[in-house]
């Protein structure tokens, strides 16, 4: 099921639900009652629910969106690292440095085209994956060099390799969700609570009454959208992308 047709239904539903129990709790108010006898510690109350949810909001889409930015960073860093392998390779001799091109293209290749459906599907790495970065590992670290003028070149190279393995593993880390489960059962009971207090004010049936708390249901709906939606940065819509892979090798996922 598309994203976007889970917010939309996420959304109608909230609206939906809130707008049945005016409705109700309209049809249940007697004819002599007097809303200007709300108390005024409940709208003090609801006030400061409120504002708190925002925060508590406003933390939440900020720390989804860090992750999913930080995310983002570790595969810049992993496509560059394997970007200096492939450049450096220059100074070994055409056999050497053909393999070690091969090899990072091969990773490359593999990364963009199916590791990546696979780390939003399954939310880790893929074993082949970790071979195809050893196997570069091995084609690096394996040749002796020949002179001093490849011996200055061998280090920095593996130094790269090292590189890339870190940002690969911090981009595993990153492939699940992020909010643990502790949070979200804060913000669904504080959504129900915060969207439930408005009937507190014993709010009416009139079309400016309605329409604010269809908006108001619907906008909570979509913030909570929104966090799930940034929440795991390598397997939803708003998603962190390959294109550093895609910018820096595009002789190999053109």
């Amino acid at each position: 099921m598309s994203e976007w047709l889970v917010l939309t239904l996420a959304m109608a539903a909230a609206c939906a639900v809130v707008l049945t129990i005016v409705v109700i709790n309209h049809r249940r108010i007697p004819e002599d009652d007097d809303p200007s006898e709300t108390p005024d510690v409940i709208e003090y109350m609801t006030m400061m629910i409120g504002v708190i949810y925002a925060i508590v909001l406003g933390l939440a889409i900020a720390g989804v969106w860090e992750a999913r930015g930080a995310a983002q960073e570790t595969v810049r860093q992993e496509a560059q690292a394997m970007h200096e392998i492939s450049a450096r390779a220059e100074v070994y001799p055409v056999d050497i440095r053909t393999r070690i091109r091969a090899d990072v293209d091969a990773y490359v290749a593999y990364v963009v085209d199916e590791e990546w459906t696979y780390m939003s599907e399954n939310g880790e790495l893929s074993e082949e994956g970790t071979a195809l970065l050893e196997k570069v590992r091995r084609s690096v670290t394996d040749y002796q060099p020949a002179n001093d003028f490849e011996g200055q070149a061998y280090q920095p190279l593996v130094d790269q390799v090292a590189a890339a393995d870190d940002a690969r593993g911090a981009r595993g880390q990153s492939a699940g969700a992020t909010m643990p489960g502790v949070v979200w059962f804060g913000l669904i009971i504080g959504a129900l609570v915060t969207v439930g207090l408005i009937f507190t004010l014993q709010i009416r049936r009139t079309g400016r009454e309605v329409l604010l708390a269809g908006l108001f249901s619907v906008l909570i709906a979509f913030l909570l959208f929104l966090i799930w939606d940034f929440d795991a940065p390598f397997g939803r819509g708003i998603s962190a992308t390959a294109t550093p892979f895609t910018d820096l090798f595009p002789q190999v996922t053109g």
